[in-house]
């Protein structure tokens, strides 16, 4: 696609880039300069950032943002984005994290499944193979890749990054509780619950050297809160999810029988 095709596209999709940022004043501006490349419809949540990130967003005069002085977490970053994205008329979001992680050259990608899958959350692959990947992060992935499948039925390689397009118009009515990193997760096996596709397309990474890259994920304390989410979601899936779809399921062979029996009557009672 062309640039100016992929601009209009943003436009007449109602889509934009959602960027959560938090203490990454080191990163965020290259990472805002080339989200404009592709569209100027940008939103960056400042969840309450203590750096210069304050300073930094003064520059962006074009962009909307929001800010608050607590931090809060990237959940509620991207649940508060939502709402805004919500109230100006988007019907999608593209979520892009601001630590320079991610390519905005990856988001006519995006742009073009959202073409093939319209009502779908399309997660960006990342390859996670390559050498500069954190043993941490393949193994955090694997791990909750795992789960999704348990509580969902449905094989996914990425469940944890954080590039993702989400159609917010068909996300309203959905209720999230969680607020740090492991939303990323409950946001999509909610999703699944309601119904919403999820599709996967392959993007780029980078991964800084060793102790140069800024991360706010802290091993112990949020791998205990997906854990706790998970086994939750396990239990809300055997008890609740899967009796009902059970039940969906006879519902709809019961009536197709239904129907088809009428139907195979309807030819004598009209002679």
């Amino acid at each position: 696609m062309e640039l100016s095709e992929i601009r209009s596209l943003f436009k007449s999709r109602k889509v934009c880039v959602l960027i959560p940022t938090y203490n990454n004043d080191q990163t965020l501006a290259q990472v805002v300069n080339d989200v404009l490349q592709y569209t100027d419809q940008v939103i960056v949540v400042n969840d309450g950032s203590t750096d210069e990130t304050t300073n930094i967003l003064k520059d962006f005069r074009s962009i909307e943002k929001v800010e608050y002085a607590r931090n809060r977490g990237k959940g509620y970053a991207l649940r508060t984005g939502f709402i805004r994205a919500t109230a100006l008329g988007y019907d999608y979001a593209i979520s892009i994290d601001s630590d320079g992680q991610h390519f905005a050259s990856d988001l006519p990608v995006f742009i073009k499944a959202m073409e093939e899958y319209p009502s779908a959350i399309i997660l960006g692959v990342r390859n996670m193979e390559q050498s500069s990947v954190p043993g941490k992060s393949s193994f955090g992935n694997k791990f909750s890749n795992f789960w999704f499948w348990v509580t969902t039925g449905h094989t996914m390689q990425d469940t944890q990054s954080g590039y993702r397009l989400y159609p917010i118009s068909l996300m309203k009515g959905i209720r999230f509780f969680t607020l740090k990193f492991e939303f990323e997760i409950e946001v999509l096996v909610r999703s699944s619950w309601r119904g919403i596709d999820i599709e996967e397309v392959p993007v780029g990474v980078y991964y800084p050297e060793k102790g140069t890259r800024v991360t706010h994920f802290r091993p112990f304390k949020d791998i205990t809160r997906i854990t706790i989410l998970n086994t939750f979601f396990v239990l809300y899936s055997v008890f609740y999810i899967k009796p009902r779809d059970l039940i969906r399921g006879l519902k709809k062979k019961t009536s197709g029988k239904s129907f088809a029996n009428n139907s195979s009557i309807l030819p004598n009672q009209t002679r």
